[in-house]
Order: structure tokens, then C-alpha cells, then sequence
């Protein structure tokens, strides 16, 4: 005759508590831990809006079904999507709900005594049981304090245990993950990042306008940007004359703080940043702004200045785009900056050396429409020439003018530029304390 047995439901509150037990377990932390990892991948790969919008314009130029695709899955966004966010949140709450009962647990253990001495050892699985002299307590205490036991003793019987060092470094590293974790989710939530180009002789004024990139966290603003000035004064790079490789960048620059009259000469250099309150400010990289003048088949200047124009390699090869809108029909120059040119056979001209030894420019006259007015942004080292025309090609050193029908050209000379990297992070020391 058989007998039914009845299982007892779990009910909310046992639902609730199994899917807890569940997330906190050590098992369901790892895999959130691999997850988060795969998920940061297309991070990576695919250019995300927050670092080079003009990157994601032109996947959507290039494949506008992927990307629309690509963009109903957060994949130009990862990591403030949804389902990142969600795999994120779900590992810090698996391991806060895991790691912190364990350590309490292990305080208490290491605060208490070692358990005491069975009263009947022969029911123990392994035992030994002869004849001494009367020392062997006082010899098992000091083998056990040599090899560094834990130590009771009570009523001639001594009990002793060690191997907490062993789960305090594995709460430890966990401590330690979870630092990390906290520090990132406040540097996401709270911290800003911003880059700007500054050429030689330019000041920079810490507003909001005068970023090139700009990104704030989840729960900050614009309001939040430390307010300061930076002029650059000079930059000096130092190359190997073997190797061309980079031996030192220094920039010298004036440093105005916020409501104060009076200013400072400051160094800047790779490693070491300026500090603004919480705000750092980095020498991240630098290239070359040729200074042109464009004017007009009347001899009015249409645009004078400098124009930053992007490295391409280890020799500071850089392009770029003067882009003349004023002028009707429109013009724009597609040019390359050589610093130190050479006539190479098979590839033309080539920049050898990342000094300027033999600057030249490089350039392509267009006229016709630049795009400007269509609304859709634009890189300012390319240009769009699929409603221009070309109408003229040379090249120009320091202090030579070329001169076309519907104006002409002067290449000035030329001044480095400075990028510099404005960083707020206050999760960093939480993170750097975690690592």
C-alpha cells in the first residue's frame, strides 16, 4: 500500500527566499561575472556614441540596415543599455549578498575559540589513544604555537585549529572586486570626461561649449564642469633621431583658477596631470595646425588661422580639411601635412621624421556644396566631396602662396596642438583601492 506524500508549498515568501539564495550563491556570481565580460565585447568592436559619434554617422552611412539593428539592441551604446546595466547591477547585488554574510561569519569564527576537546574521542572517525609521562600537553602546546594553531586548553584537554588565512584571502579578493565594481558605477553615475584641442598660443576656457567631446555621467550635468583656464604657452616633443620614437612631451601653460585675478606657468606631461579640485587635466596626444590664409578673387581674406589636422602615423603624417563656407560656390581643401617631406616612388610623398625638418602641405581645391547646411554633422579633418568639384592640386611649403581663378592660398607656417583630456572620476580611488 503506498502512501502519498504531501509537499509543502513554497509559498511567496519560500519563492523569494530560493531565487535569493540562488542570485547570492558563489556559482551565479561567476557566471554574472563571465556574462559581463562577453557583454562588454561588442563594446569594443562596435563604435559606440558616448566616444566617436562621428564614427557611429558613419556606419549608418555605410550599413544603414545593420546599424538600425545594431541600434534597437543598444549595441552603439552598451554600456549604459538596459540588459548591461541589468547583468551589472545583478553581479554587484550577487556579490555584496554573498560575500558580506560569509565575512561576518568568518569574523566571528576567527573571534572565537577554537571548538572544545570531544569528551568521548573514540567516536571520532580517527583516532589514537597511549601511554605518556604527564608533558605531552605542554609539548603539544608549544608544537602547536611553533606551527602557528589557535590554542584551547581546558581540564587537560587542548583542542587547536588554523586554515582561516585561506578564506580571508578569498574575502579579501572579493572585497577587492567589489571595490572595483563600486567604484565604476559611481565613476558612471557621477564622474565626467571630456577632450579639447588647443594649438600653441590658445587659451582653453573650461565651459561646456569649448569641449570637442563632452559626457557626463547618469546623474550629473553640465553644471558639474570645474571651471578653469589653460593657455598654452609652448610644447616641445623630443624623438630619437635612430628610432623616431618619442623620448619626451612637455607643454608649458598659464593656469588661471576659478575667482582668482592671478595666474601660474605650469609643466604638463604625460604623467603628470593638472589638478583642478576633483577634475585632472592629461596631456593625451598632439599634432600640427598649419596656419593658412584663403582669400577670395577680390583679395578679401574668407579664412585666416590655424586648422588641426589628425596624425596618421608614428611620423605625425596628418589630414585635414579647410573648409571655406563663406564663399560662393563654396570651397574646401582636402590636404595632408608632411613635417619632415620626402618623394618616396611608390607611395609619393611621405613624412620621415616627426619634427619639423621640411614641412609641407599637400592639397586638393573643391568648390561646390561642403554640406554644411544639411544639419548632419561633420568630421572637421574630412570633407564630403560628392557634390563638389575638383578644380585644382599642389603643394605649398612655409611662406608660399598658390594661386587659383577663384582665389588664392597662403600656408603661414605652422604651430603644434595639444589635446588635452579633462577627466572627473570620483570612483577612482574606490577602484584603485579595490585593485
Amino acid at each position: 500500500m503506498s502512501q502519498e506524500i504531501n509537499i509543502p508549498e513554497l509559498g511567496t515568501v519560500g519563492l523569494l527566499r530560493y531565487f535569493w539564495r540562488q542570485l547570492t550563491s558563489m556559482r551565479t556570481a561567476l557566471i554574472l561575472l563571465m556574462m559581463l565580460g562577453l557583454a562588454a565585447i561588442p563594446g569594443s568592436l562596435i563604435p559606440q556614441r558616448s566616444q566617436n559619434p562621428m564614427a557611429v554617422r558613419q556606419y549608418f552611412i555605410d550599413s544603414p540596415e545593420l546599424a538600425r539593428w545594431i541600434d534597437r539592441l543598444s549595441g552603439f551604446t552598451v554600456y549604459s543599455s538596459p540588459w548591461f546595466s541589468a547583468i551589472y547591477i545583478l553581479l554587484f547585488i550577487s556579490l555584496i549578498g554573498c560575500v558580506l554574510p560569509r565575512t561576518l561569519e568568518h569574523y566571528k569564527s576567527m573571534r572565537a575559540q577554537p571548538p572544545a576537546t570531544p569528551r568521548n574521542l573514540s567516536r571520532m572517525e580517527a583516532f589514537q589513544e597511549f601511554t605518556g609521562n604527564g608533558s605531552e600537553l605542554d609539548l603539544a602546546k608549544k608544537w602547536f604555537k611553533k606551527n602557528r594553531f589557535r590554542v584551547r586548553i581546558e581540564d587537560q584537554n587542548i583542542s587547536a585549529e588554523k586554515g582561516y588565512l585561506r578564506e580571508t584571502g578569498n574575502l579579501l579578493f572579493h572585497l577587492s572586486l567589489i571595490l572595483i565594481l563600486l567604484g565604476v558605477s559611481i565613476g558612471s553615475l557621477f564622474g565626467m570626461r571630456g577632450e579639447a584641442i588647443v594649438n600653441k598660443g590658445e587659451r582653453f576656457i573650461s565651459i561646456p561649449t569649448s569641449y570637442d567631446t563632452l559626457s557626463f555621467g547618469k546623474l550629473v550635468n553640465e553644471e558639474s564642469v570645474q571651471p578653469f583656464i589653460i593657455e598654452v604657452i609652448d610644447f616641445v616633443a623630443k624623438y630619437d633621431a635612430l628610432t623616431n620614437a618619442p623620448q619626451d612631451y612637455t607643454a608649458t601653460v598659464r593656469v588661471t583658477n576659478p575667482g582668482e585675478k592671478t595666474s601660474e606657468i605650469k609643466t604638463l606631461k604625460v604623467n603628470s596631470p593638472l589638478t583642478f579640485g576633483n577634475t585632472r587635466v592629461y596631456l593625451q596626444a598632439n599634432g600640427y595646425s598649419p596656419i593658412v590664409t584663403v582669400r577670395d578673387s577680390t583679395g578679401a581674406v574668407a579664412l585666416q588661422g590655424p586648422v588641426p589636422f589628425l596624425p596618421q602615423d608614428g611620423n605625425l603624417r596628418s589630414i585635414g580639411a579647410i573648409k571655406v563656407p563663406d564663399g560662393n560656390p563654396q570651397l574646401g581643401f582636402v590636404a595632408s601635412f608632411l613635417p619632415t617631406y620626402e618623394r618616396d616612388g611608390a607611395n609619393g610623398g611621405i613624412s620621415v621624421f616627426p619634427e619639423l625638418l621640411n614641412p609641407k602641405l599637400l592639397f586638393s581645391i573643391w568648390q561646390g556644396d561642403l554640406g554644411l547646411d544639411s544639419g548632419i554633422p561633420q568630421s572637421v579633418y574630412r570633407m564630403d566631396t560628392t557634390k563638389m568639384k575638383r578644380i585644382a592640386l599642389d603643394s605649398l611649403k612655409p611662406g608660399e602662396t598658390f594661386t587659383y581663378p577663384e582665389g588664392s592660398i597662403t600656408f603661414e607656417t605652422v604651430v603644434p596642438w595639444i589635446n588635452l583630456q579633462i577627466v572627473d572620476d570620483p570612483g577612482k580611488s574606490y577602484a584603485l583601492y579595490g585593485a
